[in-house]
Order: C-alpha cells, then structure tokens, then sequence
C-alpha cells in the first residue's frame, strides 16, 4: 500500500524533479511527485506530495527529512490526510485546521442568522454594554 507524504516550506522556484532528485537520493524509488503551483504565476506555491511505497519508507523519510534544510527552507514533511471522497468541504489540513473557504468569509459551518446570534457565553456582558451605550446615548 503506497503512502502519500506533505512537503511543506517548498522554495517557489521548484520544480517536480528537483523534488523527486531530493527524495529518490534519501529513499530511492519513489511512487510519484507532485509540485502545487500557482495557476497564475507557475510558480510552486509552497508546498507538495510523495509518494512512496511503504509505510517504512514513508518513517524512514519523515525521520532523516523533516526540518531538513533545502534552499534555504526547513522542510515539512508528515503523513497525508486522506482525500475527502464526498466532497462536502470538511477536509482539513495538517494542522488540524478547517480549510478555507471562497464564500467571502462566511463561515461554510455558519447560516447567516447564526452568525447575528451572540455567543451564549457573553450574552449577559454584551446586555450589560448595550444597556451602557444606550444610557451614554440618552445624556
């Protein structure tokens, strides 16, 4: 089973084989390697995907390259998460983090009449503070 590795704090100027050059000379063969560019400029956007055969190998990569320094750049490198098959936007990235999202930031988890609705917890201090603007207003 072929394991599927981030690469992350690529240069910008990197292309797929300098890529695969780097970790075929640690691990040896490699299953793949993908580069993520900007669609505008070319240019890699930061960071990338490995492909290696074993979950060994994928080990023995994340323990002699990760922090490793290449251009200039200290190296990323972990486990992939697996891609999301429904589609419904709840990958999240390595940190754990929901992604982002093109809705002009509106929250995807958020209907507009939630995000109107106080937080619970700070309902009475957001009353006490209405209650002072409105007596500073009145004077």
């Amino acid at each position: 089973m072929s394991i599927r590795l981030y690469v992350g704090n690529l240069p910008k100027e990197l292309d797929r084989d300098e890529l695969a050059a780097l970790f075929t000379a640690e691990v040896g063969e490699l299953t793949s390697t993908k580069v993520v560019t900007d669609r505008k400029t070319g240019k890699c956007r930061g960071f990338g995907f490995v492909t290696v055969e074993t979950e060994e190998q994928a080990d023995q990569v994340i323990e002699k390259l990760n922090g490793h320094m290449f251009k200039d750049s200290a190296l990323k490198i972990e486990k992939a998460l697996p891609k999301n098959k429904e589609g419904n936007g709840n990958q999240t990235t390595g940190n754990n983090a929901p992604r982002r999202n093109n809705s002009k930031g509106k929250s995807r988890n958020h209907t507009q009449a939630e995000a109107a609705q106080p937080d619970p917890r700070w309902a009475d201090e957001l009353e006490k503070l209405k209650e002072m603007l409105f007596a500073q207003t009145q004077s």
